[in-house]
């Protein structure tokens, strides 16, 4: 068995049996890296000097959960709340309740594709605004699940498919250049055009998926209970009853002020860190609550953050195992001639693979100068090996317990410790958009 095979098996199989994902990813890295052969030493080595490559990312993240329990902790989540409950008749049953939650997953599916392709700040907008919208959600009785699909669809989705913010990235800067670069000295020529044309029908699958999940798999009600996100002197309902209207206004100017402060910067830490600091200023809570607050509000995203650490460690050690390029070519050893079963293993290969790094984004190097030699000797369309290369660094992305397209959802849907992150995020994501890829992408390679 290839050592990065081990290593996926032996991740899920710990993070199903609900061990610690941290626990899990480090136990894979030590067995991935001891059966490819690597001394103890040489694991440790190419670990540590991964672990940076999460950091960002981590800290990130705790920063905005402290900006998200701060917002929590002033009330004004709760006034929201309470008005949208009473004025949409939430707690009344029939179709008012059913047009409530399809606009609040239609606004929330709005904003994570916003998030990649028209205001590009990823995954940042998450602990943001999802946690004050976790009381509606309750009365709702929404399944969070659903929830996460929702987001998770958002996120992915329209980087793999629209030219734009993320977009532009994913599909010219890496996934094109990669392949003319990979494809240049066998006579492939793929123009920007090409790209999002083949993956319409991959993305058409995970479009399948996500209605799977709304009209049939989640589509029944589920309870939750309502707790506050922040502790203190005053609970977030007795702050909202002296809330006043100059510190809503600047409550208003923290939400967008974070937005713009992270675009301007490019970095979410800042962007956090300035809404977090006028919230201080603008006395919505009291000032010798803040150090209280910014560090619960860190804990709450701790798990998350040291998740992303250690899969960033993990995705180090797989990539200088040297276990890739063995993986691909002892697949192709099983292949043949047969041209349908060339693209399913490529399919299933690349899905191990971005399970293992976490990223499709970062996957797509290593896919393409492996993959569309291969493709092209069995005779694979231009556009079919896009198809294949795209859909096989893409596989993984959405059901992986180390991607941001999974921890993502898990950090808001979390923030009141009621969504379980792999059973609740990851499962549900891999069976409606991993399966679905496979399955589409495959239909791609073969009719393109």
């Amino acid at each position: 068995m290839n050592a990065i095979v081990l290593a996926i098996l032996v991740m899920v199989s710990l993070s199903l049996a609900r061990v610690s994902v941290v626990f899990a990813l480090i136990v894979a890295t030590l067995v991935g890296g001891l059966y490819a052969g690597m001394p103890i030493n040489a694991i440790l080595d190419a670990f540590n000097d991964g672990l940076g490559n999460g950091a960002t990312v981590a800290l990130a993240y705790a920063v905005l959960g402290a900006f998200a329990v701060a917002l929590s902790r002033s009330g004004i989540t709760e006034v929201m709340a309470n008005r949208a409950i009473v004025r949409f008749q939430v707690d009344d049953s029939g179709g008012s309740r059913r047009m409530v939650t399809y606009t609040l997953l239609a606004a929330l599916l709005a904003a994570a594709v916003s998030s990649q392709n028209l205001i590009p700040v990823h995954i940042a907008f998450i602990p943001v605004l999802v946690p004050p919208l976790l009381k509606l959600m309750n009365h709702l009785q929404l399944d969070r699940r659903l929830v996460a699909c929702v987001i998770t669809f958002g996120i992915t989705a329209p980087y793999m498919l629209l030219p734009v913010g993320f977009g532009a990235i994913f599909l010219n800067d890496i996934l094109l250049t990669n392949l003319n670069e990979s494809g240049a000295a066998l006579g492939l020529e793929v123009t920007r055009g090409m790209v999002p044309m083949a993956m319409v029908i991959p993305i058409g699958g995970m479009a399948l998926g996500l209605a799977v999940a709304a009209l049939f798999s989640y589509r029944k009600s589920r309870h939750y209970q309502d707790r506050d996100l922040a502790k203190g002197d005053e609970t977030p309902a007795e702050a909202a009853q002296h809330l006043k209207g100059w510190q809503k206004a600047v409550l208003a100017i923290a939400l967008i002020g974070t937005v713009a402060v992270q675009l301007y910067t490019g970095s979410m830490v800042l962007g956090g860190i300035f809404g977090f600091a006028l919230l201080s200023l603008s006395g919505v809570f009291r000032w010798h609550e803040q150090d209280g607050i910014f560090t619960e509000g860190m804990r709450m995203m701790a798990l998350v953050g040291f998740i992303m650490i250690t899969a960033a460690g993990f995705a180090s050690v797989m990539q200088a195992s040297g276990e890739v390029e063995a993986l691909v070519s002892s697949s192709t050893e099983i292949i043949g001639d047969n041209k349908g079963l060339a693209a399913l293993i490529m399919l299933l290969v690349g899905l191990f693979i971005t399970m293992g790094i976490g990223s499709s984004f970062s996957t797509i190097p290593i896919i393409a100068s492996l993959y569309v030699p291969l493709a092209l000797n069995f005779g694979f369309s231009p556009l079919a090996t896009v198809a294949l290369v795209g859909t096989a660094a893409a596989l993984g992305d959405a059901g992986s317990p180390a991607s941001d397209s999974t921890l993502g959802p898990t950090a808001g849907l979390n923030a009141d410790g009621q969504h379980d992150h792999i059973w609740d995020s990851v499962v549900p994501t891999f069976l409606h958009y991993n399966i679905p890829l496979i399955v589409f992408g495959w239909v791609a390679a073969m009719m393109l």
